[in-house]
């Protein structure tokens, strides 16, 4: 049940967003055991004073194609899971759309299962006991 908020520069094609969705939602699905109809993601494109990032820092350098993925799961994955989950989803951005992997960052948070409702009013992930 992960949230994926997508922030990159302003002036992409909408191809070229549902492309980078697919092989976010593909490297979810093959490597955080992510159920394929659950896909929830919000798309943030800025200008470029409203996005703010350090070209250099840890990985550069970055280019106006940068993208960051902040990413909320509902439960905890190991080191291996996540090294797999980055590198798979490098992979698969840098053939399509063409992003560099320089340019892919992704932070993880994770939450407990009272942290999500689905709708309803209800913690939909709560068991009542």
């Amino acid at each position: 049940m992960p949230y994926a908020r997508i922030s990159l520069m302003k002036g992409k094609s909408p191809e070229y967003l549902r492309v980078l969705s697919d092989n976010l939602h593909r490297a979810l699905v093959e490597m955080f055991d992510v159920p394929e109809e659950d896909r929830f993601q919000v798309f943030h494109q800025l200008a470029s004073d409203e996005f703010v990032f350090d070209r250099d820092y840890l990985c550069g350098p970055r280019s106006d194609d940068y993208v960051l993925i902040a990413i909320t799961a509902g439960r905890q994955r190991n080191t291996q899971t996540k090294q797999a989950f980055y590198r798979r989803l490098a992979d698969l951005l840098e053939k399509a759309p063409g992003i560099r992997r320089q340019d892919v960052m992704v932070v993880i948070s994770t939450t407990e299962a009272d942290g999500w409702s689905f709708g309803d009013g209800v913690a939909t992930m709560v068991i009542d006991v």
